[in-house]
């Protein structure tokens, strides 16, 4: 048993001296990276530091012997001549064309039985125009009871006014009853409540026989036709009437645009498959953020006469940023280093031509322009060509591209 604790207490010490070798050991290596790192970033100083010495002395023996070794040919380059010009950026994204005027004609009023349809798909139709027709027998014979019962009631008032107005006339002159004069405006102002009632009804059996003539309520053209002569006509078949003459185009722009897309702002639309474009303005956009999409819906009137198709591929370029007059360079001649962006531009120095770093702020970019915020100014000589070898205070010469 003492055997046993024994060897129980050498495995503990052994496996914390393990332990603490391990824990030593990743120390120990964490330090020398952190120094590697250190001295790596003061390496990285000094060797600027020496570039910058070099060039400087460089620079004083060029001045002070014209013969040196050291003295460098000027590289070729290109240079442009820095102006102000506009600056726009787009959002690009991917529509549709939509159709303002697609109408999905039914029954107005209860399904019925179709007893004739009178369009095709293809055919040209107007606004009014009858389309099809429901089977009407209940509701003519309907409408034709109630049309009888207004005709007859109609004839007894008009009989029943006659008698009063005589026996009036008769009261006048001091003839006949009172109660004969009652008995006769009570009957009249009963048929009167009565032909009231009546047309009331006949006007309710109007309207249901009405529901049996089934009219376009838009001009266009028929589209579709799903529903058959014989079938219960509701809102399972349809007659589909489209007016190509009024078109818009559908986008949904990412809810990040948000604040940058308003109603008003300039669009370029291309429609890929007819290879046509046209210019316009948003003049819609919906006020709420979709759920699923997370964007809001914008569209915009596209003009007559394109000869577009509802659902065709609509290119468009939003405008959501316009400086009219700003300095803009090609976004290649901008570089990096730790300090920040910079181009490199040329300068006179002892009537020589040199490039000169020249750190830059910019702004907004599209497509292969940059704006540029600060740094620049019109008349500055950008190096568009050969820049990527060209190092600050290097001599060049130059074929100039003025803008």
């Amino acid at each position: 048993m003492q055997q046993i604790i024994k060897l129980s207490f050498v495995t503990l010490c052994l496996a914390f001296a393990t332990s603490c070798e391990n824990s030593n050991g990743s120390n120990k290596d964490n330090a020398n990276l952190a120094s590697k790192k250190s001295r790596l970033e003061a390496l990285k100083k000094d060797r600027s530091s020496l570039d910058d010495k070099i060039t400087a002395l460089e620079k004083e023996i060029d001045k002070l012997d014209t013969s040196s070794a050291s003295k460098q040919k000027p590289k070729l380059v290109s240079l442009t001549t820095i102006a102000y010009q506009p600056f726009n950026h787009y959002i690009e994204l991917q529509g549709s064309v939509d159709n303002k005027n697609v109408s999905y004609i039914v029954p107005p009023g209860q399904p019925g039985q179709i007893k004739a349809i009178y369009v095709k798909q293809g055919d040209r139709v107007r606004k009014g125009q009858l389309v099809a027709k429901l089977d009407d027998a209940i509701a003519k014979q309907n409408l034709d009871a109630a049309t009888q019962q207004v005709g007859s009631v109609k004839a007894q008032l008009t009989l029943a006014q006659s008698i009063y107005d005589r026996q009036k006339n008769l009261w006048d002159q001091h003839i006949g009853t009172e109660v004969q004069l009652l008995q006769d405006k009570t009957n009249v102002e009963a048929l009167q409540a009565q032909l009231k009632t009546l047309q009331a009804n006949m006007s309710a059996t109007q309207a249901a026989y009405n529901q049996t003539i089934v009219y376009s309520d838009v001009n266009g053209t028929v589209d579709e036709v799903t529903a058959h002569v014989g079938e219960m006509f509701s809102t399972v078949g349809y007659i589909k009437v489209v007016d190509n003459g009024n078109l818009k185009i559908t986008v949904t722009i990412p809810e990040n645009y948000a604040g940058k897309v308003e109603k008003g702002s300039k669009v370029d639309v291309n429609i890929p498959d007819l290879n046509q474009s046209f210019t316009g303005t948003v003049s819609f956009l919906s006020e709420t953020i979709g759920a699923n999409n997370r964007g809001f819906v914008a569209e915009i009137i596209a003009p007559k006469g394109l000869n577009l198709k509802p659902n065709q591929i609509a290119k468009v370029k939003i405008l959501d940023y316009a400086v009219p007059s700003t300095v803009v360079i090609n976004v290649n001649t901008l570089q990096t280093d730790l300090d920040g962006k910079f181009v490199l531009v040329a300068a006179k120095e002892d009537d020589k031509l040199i490039a000169k770093k020249r750190t830059v702020q910019i702004g907004q970019s599209y497509g292969d322009e940059v704006e540029i915020k600060s740094g620049l100014q019109p008349g500055d000589q950008l190096i568009t060509a050969g820049y990527q070898a060209t190092f600050d205070g290097q001599p060049i010469t130059t074929t100039s591209t003025g803008i």
